[in-house]
């Protein structure tokens, strides 16, 4: 699984001008399933996501997680993510997982950080979203998980 992970002050994802997901601080998760990733990835996923210490502690260091600061999760599906240019100016997404498998692995994930965290919020798969954010820092952090 590709995640492009941005540590935020608030983050929200409209669909049809109507605002399907919002968070205060946190973690905005871009998210992409390849073709070879399971629901194990998933899991592998949320755990690192639970598990990055990218909030800074009292001393300005970044030795706090999303769990630490109880900060929400926004999880946004972005096939574009699996992007390739090396043929061309035009992307390729081959490298993204089929439409069916990629919603059934996002659903996987939004379900394993439902679970083990408690402010969790999403984007909808295969929408048309409009994603807005105050990335804190900026701390943006790309995660390749196979």
């Amino acid at each position: 699984m590709i995640a492009l992970v941005q540590r935020v002050s608030e983050a929200s994802v409209r669909v049809d001008g109507a605002v399907v997901g919002q968070i205060g601080a946190g973690l905005l998760v871009l998210v992409c399933a390849e073709p070879s990733d399971t629901e194990a990835h998933a899991d592998r996923l949320v755990d690192k996501l639970l598990k990055l210490r990218i909030f800074s502690d009292v001393a300005g260091k970044m030795n706090r997680s999303v769990v630490d600061v109880q900060g929400g999760l926004l999880v946004v599906s972005q096939f574009t993510l699996a992007a390739d240019v090396a043929g061309g100016n035009r992307p390729s997404f081959s490298g993204a997982a089929p439409a069916e498998q990629g919603q059934r692995l996002y659903e996987a994930v939004l379900a394993s950080a439902r679970r083990r965290h408690p402010i969790v919020q999403a984007g909808v798969f295969g929408a048309d979203m409009q994603v807005s954010l105050v990335n804190d820092g900026p701390v943006t952090i790309p995660l390749r998980l196979s």
